[in-house]
């Protein structure tokens, strides 16, 4: 091998060394399986820090966060009012006498009696904000947050204002772990009518929305950062195929016979002489064979005579795999390929065929 080609073996390799993707590369598949050949090893195609390989995902932690969370009370709804009815006064009077007596028995602790009582109320008089609202607060209580929220949301529904509405609704949202919609309504309700529970509340929850926010920040920039990282591979990609081609190309030398000792290997210069547009000529032989022995010295004066054609040389008995691939029934055989495809062939030690198809096809490249 000349100093030239030495060079660009030496450089080829030591960009191997800086960057062991390259190796992975479709285009560099047969020098994979020659290295697997000899007992090498192939490191694996790391594309990520985190030791994902190919397109894995990224996977986020888990985020440890305060509050204690209460299990969702999923039984059958409460009974609501029809709000579209018309109130009288007297069912108002006796709506209000029923809120009475539930304060009363809220007051002793007993909060399911105030829950008959309210139930009761909210059925003569559907058309209160405050009526909802406080059912609201004393499922809030019951630690029952799916029935607090849907007493809230109808408290909000009559009166977009109600101040209760959205502290108990947001005080039930952070019983089911719902940080931010939680501390959006607390604000709210802070807002319409400062108390110190919610105030209490929402030290509780706000650092919880702050650290999912900085989760959140955080996987994103991580993501963003794969996404950058796989563009730059990508771009390193495209600029180094055509380099692996370009020296790929290089080893279909002009003027030579070039023997092949792999199915790898022929397919990669097969491919390469495609790439280049080149007529390629395929000659089976066998050391055993009288007739090859006449055509290999043919074979050779042709290769030198006709340097834009690439001229490979396979022993059936080396590669036998190939040879049967090719239907080949007796050799010599030569097989005359452009751009990939078989587009003739010449059986038996047929000097003057082998010439005048030589010049045919190489004519028409």
């Amino acid at each position: 091998m000349d100093g030239e080609k030495v060079s660009e073996l030496r450089a080829f390799v030591d960009a191997c060394k800086s960057d062991p993707s390259l190796l992975h590369l479709p285009s560099l598949s047969f020098f994979r399986d020659y290295l697997h050949s000899l007992g090498g090893r192939i490191p694996p195609n790391i594309t990520s820090p985190e030791g994902a390989v190919g397109e894995d995902e990224i996977v986020e932690s888990d985020i440890e966060l305060d509050g204690e969370l209460v299990e969702p009370d999923d039984g059958p709804p409460q009974k609501m009012g029809d709000q579209s009815i018309e109130v009288s006064e007297e069912n108002r009077d006796a709506a209000q006498a029923l809120k009475a007596n539930a304060t009363y028995v809220i007051s002793e602790g007993n909060l399911d009696e105030a829950i008959e009582y309210l139930t009761e109320a909210i059925l003569l008089n559907p058309s209160s904000a405050i009526l909802y609202a406080t059912r609201a607060s004393v499922f809030a209580k019951l630690r029952k947050p799916n029935a607090a929220i849907r007493d809230a949301d109808a408290a909000l529904l009559i009166n977009p204002d109600s101040a209760k509405g959205y502290k108990y609704r947001g005080m039930a949202k952070a019983m089911l772990g719902k940080w931010g919609e939680a501390a959006s309504d607390l604000h709210v309700a802070s807002k319409l009518d400062y108390d110190e529970e919610i105030n209490s509340v929402l030290k509780k929850v706000e650092p919880n929305v702050h650290k999912i926010e900085e989760h959140r920040r955080k996987y994103e920039r991580m993501r963003k950062e794969r996404e950058e990282r796989k563009k730059e591979q990508e771009r390193q990609r495209q600029q180094a195929e055509p380099k692996a081609a370009e020296k790929q190309d290089a080893l279909l030398e002009e003027g030579t016979v070039i023997s092949i000792h792999s199915s790898n290997d022929l397919q990669t210069k097969l491919k390469a002489a495609a790439r280049l547009h080149r007529l390629a000529i395929l000659y089976f032989t066998a050391t055993w064979c009288g007739p090859c022995r006449f055509m290999a010295p043919v074979f050779k004066t042709l290769a030198e005579n006709h340097r834009d054609v690439v001229f490979l040389k396979v022993d059936i008995d080396e590669l036998g795999d190939a040879a049967h691939r090719w239907n080949v029934n007796s050799v010599p055989t030569f097989f005359f390929v452009k751009d990939g495809k078989e587009v003739d062939k010449v059986m038996g030690a047929d000097k003057n065929g082998l010439e005048s198809k030589i010049l045919i096809h190489a004519a028409k490249s």
